[in-house]
């Protein structure tokens, strides 16, 4: 069976090399026919299809994402589309949260929308790695079921969607039945016997009246613990179980519906509520640390209980005075509980004789409130081909995010062992007020020519002005081949997290803070007041389809970033301890100032990111059946610009991070392969071949003379890395398709990383770069009912 597998991925880019005229190039669509879909992302004019847009823009079905085995959508995409990346290595807090990025590029700088509308963020902050400063949207808090198909805009859009569009927007659809329905189930686990995943969900359609609808979706999902941690140094055992998913239990329920009204106004609204349950497995702690408590050692147990739900109402027509319109206003928040449970806190047990074994960590919250007026209509202007698309809007943001403190007993005396609580000097809500308008201008100027400019201001009540501007041009030298090119300038607000967060991580023998980068602390260290980051995105692509079912796009970019918000440098030490206690952080006194750093957010830098995206999908139809032929690569470079440097005149960027920035996603991603369906419509076979270029990082110290550096770190590079997903399935009746498969057929795994890298020889793999995932094969079974 490898054998001929290995035979079948051999041929497919000998099959596609041959397909006439074809060459890798990037898609506007993951089917072959999504070419000819309308789409409604990166354009406001309406009935406008993927493969007449000025802009790439990918089309992903819900058949596209269901046919790739996975539950998680991030996943999903990851393996559909190059130049979506996701994190590799699961551990600690963030690895529940599923976030989307493009083009190499963090997740907080790609725009998410629902049904066109802005979706609020994660309350979690990310700390290192490529997601480093990001509080990113979670979209797997969104029940799969729900979505029809997702548009992914691979350009840059601020001035058409407002802040976080750096890279681009992802836009989910969510299906709008008013009958039928789908149901759906899986399980599944790692070769390595671990990591246990059962998911099951449904939709159903319902008719309202006689001219409306209501979908309603309903997800469960469950994953247990995977472990990839090497052996505990300090024990010769398997006692380190940090390096892996965390047991994670996910509800997801949703509905999104609409009624006509007799004048032709629609009202709409969608609704989606998640609660999310996950465990945490921290640092394992040896007998000697507190023998008469735990005389076996202890592995304190950190879980969060998470609540997300977001709400939107809405009324649009068709003829305002002549004017399309959509008046609507969007709600949501996530929140989530943490706590630490199988700890102690031995500052309190050495002062007092007690402490409690489980504690309350902190809360945090994050709401968003979007109020949005949005108008359009064509005008007909002498001497264009068409008319002038004219649209314009305004809308209304309240951002706020908050923060509760632990119990005392998690803080005091230097806090409990892997996780310190909250200070209530450090809990607060926050918020801010965003004011927007935009104008955009499309039409084509001559039958083969079209034009777009838009613009859009934003008003901060925190950061003042923004202005940014798009231009985007589109010419039609046959009807089977056009060029294409936008220029555009974007801004990314820093997050209320990345003000005003903070945390103390508390290792055996180590001390971490993260301190508010507006704090009186934070500037003890040589924090400056946040500053947005401004963007200029550069776009030029071809569109061809030199045959009929070929479909082909090339498009290269530019993306410059100023003043990139990352962690900044670590400061350790005498400074260190100071800031900490002027932000009211106690540490433990068994601690020497060397085991204690601090840092702050901070715009660290100026990066230029250079990149292509390339694809082709063919389809061909013989007499054994049709195949559905896809190849696309991923071209990405980012390099830095500018240094900036602190108050203190510190460089603002380690050495760690600036490999975050440059290294830690895919230099380049090939993905090619094709879906069978056999003539009766009864088998179909889907394989796929996906190679990950290098990634480089600098990794930590944990022995050695530089163990614990905040300024001394080890490259390393993780190796290219190729992995094969393949899919069987059968229809035994028309309603019902059954399947097994497997990601990651012949189970690969990263580069194994230096054994003093590791924390006591716990991480085999690079735990911050975004290459392939580090828990190897994963098989399944899963059954997909039409209702």
């Amino acid at each position: 069976m490898r054998r001929q597998v290995l035979s079948w991925v051999a041929a497919l880019p000998v099959v596609l090399a041959y397909a006439p005229g074809i060459s890798w190039a990037s898609n506007d669509g993951a089917n072959s026919d999504s070419s000819e879909n309308v789409i409604v992302t990166g354009t406001r004019e309406p009935l406008k299809k993927a493969r007449d847009s000025l802009s790439p823009v990918d089309i992903v079905t819900a058949s596209g994402q269901l046919a790739t085995g996975q539950t998680n959508l991030t996943a999903a995409l990851a393996q559909i589309l190059p130049s979506v990346t996701r994190p590799a290595v699961g551990q600690f807090d963030g690895a529940p949260t599923d976030y989307i990025a493009l083009r190499g590029l963090a997740p907080n700088q790609t725009l998410i929308l629902v049904n066109g509308k802005r979706r609020h963020n994660s309350s979690y902050l990310y700390t290192d790695g490529f997601a480093d400063g990001a509080t990113p949207t979670d979209i797997d808090l969104i029940a799969p079921e729900m979505i029809d198909h997702i548009e992914i805009l691979r350009d840059g859009a601020a001035a058409q969607y407002g802040s976080d569009a750096i890279a681009g927007v992802v836009n989910i659809i969510l299906a709008s039945r008013d009958h039928g329905g789908v149901a759906r189930s899986q399980i599944g686990q790692t070769y390595s016997g671990d990591g246990f995943t059962a998911q099951a969900g449904a939709r159903k359609g319902l008719k309202i009246g006689r001219r409306g609808f209501l979908d309603l979706s309903f997800d469960y999902r469950h994953q247990d613990h995977t472990n990839r941690s090497g052996v505990d140094q300090r024990t010769g055992t398997d006692t380190l179980r940090i390096v892996g998913d965390p047991s994670v239990t996910r509800y997801d329920v949703g509905l999104n519906g609409g009624y006509t009204f007799a004048n032709g106004i629609e009202a709409y609204t969608t609704a989606t509520y998640a609660h999310r349950f996950t465990q945490i497995t921290q640092v394992y702690r040896t007998p000697s640390r507190l023998p008469d408590l735990y005389p076996n050692g202890f592995t304190p147990q950190q879980t969060a209980t998470e609540n997300d739900f977001s709400a939107a109402l809405g009324l649009r027509g068709h003829d305002l005075l002549g004017w399309r319109w959509d008046l609507s206003s969007t709600y949501g928040g996530d929140f989530i509980n943490s706590n630490l449970n199988n700890t102690a806190n031995i500052g309190l047990l050495d002062a007092t004789g007690n402490t409690p074994l489980a504690v309350h960590l902190a809360n945090y919250s994050t709401t968003q409130l979007n109020n949005t007026l949005d108008l359009s209509r064509a005008v007909a202007l002498h001497p264009l081909y068409s008319p002038l698309n004219v649209a314009f809007g305004i809308a209304h943001r309240f951002e706020t995010y908050g923060t509760g403190a632990g119990s005392p007993a998690s803080y005091l005396y230097g806090g409990t062992q892997a996780q310190a609580g909250l200070l209530p000097s450090n809990a607060g809500p926050h918020s801010r007020v965003v004011y927007s308008t935009y104008l955009d201008f499309s039409a084509h100027l001559t039958r083969a020519w079209q034009g777009e400019f838009a613009g859009r201001y934003e008003h901060y009540t925190d950061f003042g002005d923004t202005f940014n501007g798009k231009a985007a041009t589109r010419y039609d030298i046959t009807g089977n081949l056009a060029l294409r090119a936008t220029f555009s300038t974007g801004t990314r607000a820093p997050s209320l997290a990345n003000e005003y967060y903070s945390a103390l991580a508390v290792g055996p023998e180590s001390a971490s803070g993260t301190l508010a980068a507006n704090s009186a602390a934070a500037r003890l260290l040589g924090a400056t007041p946040l500053k947005p980051e401004h963007a200029t995105n550069l776009t030029a692509g071809v569109v061809w389809t030199p045959v009929d079912r070929l479909h082909i796009t090339l498009d290269g970019y530019r993306i410059d970033i100023r003043d990139r918000i990352v962690t900044g440098p670590g400061i350790s030490g005498g400074p260190a301890l100071e800031a900490l206690k002027l932000q009211g952080i106690a540490v433990s006194p068994t601690l020497t100032p060397d085991d204690v750093s601090a840092s702050f957010f901070t715009n660290a830098a100026a990066t230029r990111t250079y990149g292509l995206d390339l694809a082709a999908t063919y389809t061909t139809h013989w007499n054994f059946g049709r195949i559905d032929w896809d190849a696309s690569l991923n071209l990405n470079d980012t390099s830095i610009r500018h240094v900036n440097v602190l108050a203190n005149g510190m460089s603002d960027l380690s050495e760690q991070t600036a490999r975050y920035l440059t290294g830690s996603t895919p230099k380049n991603r090939l993905i090619f392969g094709g879906a069978w369906q056999a003539p009766s419509g009864r088998w179909d076979v889907t394989l796929h071949e996906q190679r990950f270029g290098q990634t480089t990082n600098a990794l930590t110290w944990y022995t050695g003379p530089d163990a614990y550096s905040t300024t001394a770190f080890d490259t390393i590079t993780n190796r290219p890395r190729w992995v094969t997903n393949l899919q069987f399935s059968y229809r035994p009746v028309s309603r019902l398709h059954l399947s097994i498969g497997a990601n990651n057929l012949f189970n690969r795994f990263p580069s194994r990383i230096p054994a003093a890298n590791g924390y006591y020889g716990s991480g085999r793999y690079d735990g911050s770069a975004s290459q392939i995932g580090i828990n190897g094969g994963y098989y399944y079974a899963q059954a997909d009912i039409t209702l």
